[in-house]
């Protein structure tokens, strides 16, 4: 480029990032919307489900029985009302004020003492709420076996020579769904933002008359792209910086990579998002409809294919193809990395390559379709 190419591009960027400053939306979308999803997504997308409201029908009186009754209590995942009978908790299961109800019937030190694999009590779930119900058996039968591990170990107090099994779980020890979700969730607010910002760039440009005025200019298609390009550029990045800070200083998950990795991969990304935005843009003369038109192909198909939730090796082959085209897949998969493993470069360095020709492909078709006259 020579100099004049540079004055041009210089004068573009300093116009949209002097537009971004007076014009509240752009500062809505890349500075408040990502900290008001990022809150959203910590306090709502937990999977980690505590003080389940369950009764506890204790209808044997035995010390074994009253300990495991203790046991269920004493756990936070659980909220109990106790009873002698599975008939007093009858009508709140019906009207749903428990979620399910754990009995220890009379048989249970007898079926204790000859247990042969069956489990000596029985658990109901109220399967309405599929998730909350299948959450109460794996709790219920997780409090089962810790007591069990704690009654042989009493058991056994002063032998020795015996081999123990410890389980144990790499990077996310403490199976705190949060600390996978959240960083997952970074990318998915980031997509929306960064194609909502440039969505309406050369959109609004159109429906407010200044395209014209851009159109007389010596301005080339690619000064011009790349002059709308950083200004938001930088902006989204200032967002990811804030989702960032809310997900580690809020809500705490780990960060065990470096910030360089995060801010070389992110760029990448973002770049992509941007580079979608202005495709959208370039093809919708109305912000309206590319606002629209952002939401259902950035912010939808990376919520259902990036693996935020939903992992994509489970999904039947055309959509898992499909999902290889979706840049914001590459970036979860390497801020969960970044987040619960650190800098691991082996994944880090394929997911950015795939990002990058994504990136490269949306860029190129957005040159293309960019107009340089009215018609």
């Amino acid at each position: 480029m020579n100099t004049l190419a540079w004055r041009r591009l210089w004068a573009v960027i300093v116009k949209e990032s002097l537009q971004i400053m007076r014009d509240p939306s752009s500062i809505l979308i890349g500075l408040i919307l990502p900290v008001f999803l990022t809150l959203l997504s910590g306090y709502s997308t937990n999977l980690d489900i505590e003080g389940i409201s369950i009764g506890l029908a204790l209808e044997d009186h035995s010390p074994d029985a009253q300990d495991l009754a203790a046991a269920f209590r004493a756990t936070k995942y659980f909220k109990v009302t106790q009873g002698n009978d599975r008939r007093e908790f009858t009508g709140d299961m019906v009207s749903g004020r428990l979620s399910g109800l754990v009995v220890i019937p009379q048989t249970f030190s007898r079926d204790l003492a000859r247990m042969d694999g069956e489990v000596p009590f029985q658990v109901i779930a109220d399967g309405s709420v599929p998730n909350t119900a299948t959450f109460l058996q794996n709790y219920a039968m997780g409090v089962w076996q810790t007591w069990l591990a704690q009654r042989g170990d009493e058991r056994r107090a002063g032998q020795t020579g015996l081999v123990r099994l410890v389980p144990r779980t790499w990077y996310n020890q403490e199976l705190v769904s949060l600390n996978s979700l959240l960083p997952g969730g970074m990318a998915i607010n980031l997509t929306l933002i960064g194609a909502l910002l440039t969505a309406l760039v050369v959109a609004r440009e159109w429906e407010r008359g200044t395209m014209e005025a851009m159109l007389a200019t010596p301005l080339g298609r690619f000064e011009m792209l790349l002059g709308k390009l950083v200004p938001y550029f930088l902006l989204g990045m200032a967002a990811m910086f804030l989702c960032l800070g809310i997900t580690l200083a809020v809500f705490g998950v780990p960060f065990r990579g470096s910030l360089a990795a995060l801010v070389t991969v992110s760029s990448v990304f973002m770049l992509s998002a941007l580079g979608l935005g202005l495709l959208i843009s370039s093809l919708a003369n109305n912000q309206f409809v590319a606002s629209q038109t952002a939401i259902q192909a950035a912010f939808l198909p990376a919520y259902f294919l990036s693996g935020y939730v939903f992992e994509p090796s489970s999904m039947p082959y055309p959509i898992e193809l499909l999902s290889r085209c979706i840049a914001a897949r590459y970036y979860v998969s390497c801020l969960k990395t970044l987040f619960l493993a650190g800098d691991v470069w082996e994944v880090l360095l394929p997911n950015m390559a795939a990002m990058a020709v994504i990136c490269a492909a949306t860029l190129a078709l957005t040159l293309g379709n960019t107009r340089r006259t009215l018609a």
